[in-house]
């Protein structure tokens, strides 16, 4: 059955309205770009980003120094303090625009626990990425303020606990590549002739941009432990996991299909690989506590859902509907884990279901015809990469 008549079937039987059957296949489209080159099993994991080698060399030197002295020393937000306005600042432009790094000597930004912050770098399909953990809360929020905010003191949603930070220019990497370049002309250059260098830099962004994953160490989603009946320090652990590998996710399909959103879909499919990686089995229950459905129809505001409605905003009817579509689609997905992906735990298995959920859509997972829908969409996986699932 075609899929666009599938899916407004769905809508339908979810009660959407005509509007909202229209605003629902818009804001639900699959906007994975699957059109691209396409790559051979044998090529995942795919070779590191660029910036990966130079994220090596600064955990290298962590071992030596502090963490948090040695991102000062490198990301240049690091070098200023959380403040009303200090984004319009000249000296801040400069610094963040051109590369023109403060003294050390400078006041910066503080944390809390410095010496608590991690380092890492983690393995995924699409490569090895980057990792920094703050000690706490407060200074994960001091680092998303200054790396992602532009260091003004903006409110932070208390259900944030992770960011990919990607298009992040490293201006320490720059200084680097123009110390090659002056080594490479023993003649004198002028400024300008930098200028023109770098202008050629420029259009290179593998050369200076970086990506790298940002955690924190709390409760997943704002959910405590008592709302899972799970112990507190167990329920720390699993959601470091569960934080970690929703990221990692975000990452593979930023990198293979050139789309990462705040989207329903987007957060099912790394919520699922986050609570597969901590539980061992997907719990349609968990994810459900994770984005405010628990108590269905009811929303919980302190709950993830509203996060994602697109801007503009779904409707309030729009939302309804949306509401019933994630309950049904994550119990529908819980069933297949259980059913079929459970002999499916291999890393060829994991990629398959991977590259199976991103073919489909909100509607699909929630349709009657899920499981046939996910198991063809596996083995179509499993037969095009010549994949071994169990």
């Amino acid at each position: 059955m075609d899929s666009l008549v599938i899916r407004t079937q769905v809508l339908q039987a979810h009660a959407a309205e005509p509007a909202e059957i229209e605003e629902l296949l818009d804001y639900n489209r699959n906007l994975f770009n699957h059109g691209g080159k396409s790559v051979a099993a044998s090529a995942f994991p795919l070779a590191d980003e660029l910036h990966v080698k130079v994220w090596k060399e600064y955990i290298d030197l962590a071992q030596k120094r502090n963490t948090f002295e040695v991102l000062a020393d490198v990301l240049i937000q690091l070098r200023f303090p959380i403040e009303q306005g200090i984004s319009t600042r000249e000296d801040y432009r400069q610094a963040t625009r051109k590369g023109h790094f403060p003294p050390q000597s400078a006041l910066g930004l503080m944390l809390e626990a410095p010496n608590e912050l991690d380092m890492f770098i983690h393995p995924t399909l699409a490569g090895a990425i980057p990792v920094v953990v703050p000690g706490n809360r407060e200074d994960f929020i001091s680092l998303i303020r200054a790396l992602t905010k532009r260091n003004e003191p903006v409110d932070i949603p208390d259900s944030m606990g992770a960011c990919i930070i990607g298009g992040y220019n490293n201006w320490h990497r720059v200084k680097r590549y123009r110390q090659q370049w002056e080594s490479q002309h023993s003649h004198p250059y002028s400024e300008q002739d930098w200028l023109e260098a770098f202008s050629r830099l420029v259009p290179q962004k593998a050369l200076y941009q970086d990506r790298f994953i940002l955690l924190s160490r709390g409760a997943y989603s704002n959910v405590s432990a008592a709302q899972l009946g799970l112990d507190e320090d167990e329920w720390l652990r699993l959601s470091l996991i569960i934080r970690r590998e929703h990221e990692c996710t975000h990452y593979f399909t930023r990198r293979c299909f050139q789309s990462m959103r705040n989207n329903v879909l987007d957060e099912l499919i790394a919520d699922y690989f986050g609570i597969l990686a901590a539980n061992g089995e997907y719990r349609a229950d968990w994810f459900l506590q994770f984005v405010g459905l628990e108590h269905f129809p009811a929303y919980r505001d302190s709950g993830r859902l509203h996060l994602y409605l697109g801007n503009p905003p779904l409707s309030e009817g729009a939302f309804r509907v949306l509401k019933s579509l994630v309950k049904k689609a994550a119990e529908n997905l819980e069933q297949f884990d259980s059913t079929y992906l459970a002999q499916c735990r291999t890393p060829s298995g994991k990629l398959a279901t991977l590259l199976a959920l991103v073919s489909l859509t909100i509607e699909e997972l929630a349709s009657e015809y899920s499981f046939t829908l996910l198991k063809n969409a596996v083995e179509a996986q499993q037969n095009q990469f010549g994949l071994v699932l169990s």
